[in-house]
């Protein structure tokens, strides 16, 4: 068995279970582990973590939890929080699905299209 199969293996060990965890009216989806398990498997699951984009959920048995999760996925969802909490982008975006919904507004002509697909 090479390597990459060996870790698949171990990883799949580790992350046995997924649990769905209700966040303020919304059910999330994030791994779950123990303490131990994390600190006996740090860097697969860290890895798993960055290339798969789910939170995990580290237990412990003395204290409180806490969740790993990747910088991508955590920059994002500050940004996101960041548009949510912002009144003005609110209302902009409301403005455009309503004006996308009426079929107003701007339409890039062919060009203008064939030159964003050339980004």
């Amino acid at each position: 068995m090479d390597s990459s199969a060996e870790e698949y293996t171990l990883t799949s060990q580790v992350y046995s279970r997924i649990r769905s965890v209700p966040v303020s009216g919304t059910i999330l989806f994030m791994r779950e582990i123990s303490v131990h398990e994390f600190r006996s498997h740090l860097r697969e699951a860290v890895e798993e973590v960055v290339e798969d984009h789910v939170p995990l959920r580290v237990k412990r048995r003395g204290g409180q939890d806490f969740v790993v999760v990747s910088a991508e996925d955590w920059e994002r969802e500050q940004e996101t929080l960041y548009v949510l909490q912002n009144k003005s982008l609110m209302e902009q975006i409301e403005r455009s699905l309503k004006t996308h919904a009426e079929g107003r507004g701007y339409r890039p002509s062919p060009k203008e299209l064939d030159a964003l697909d050339r980004l």
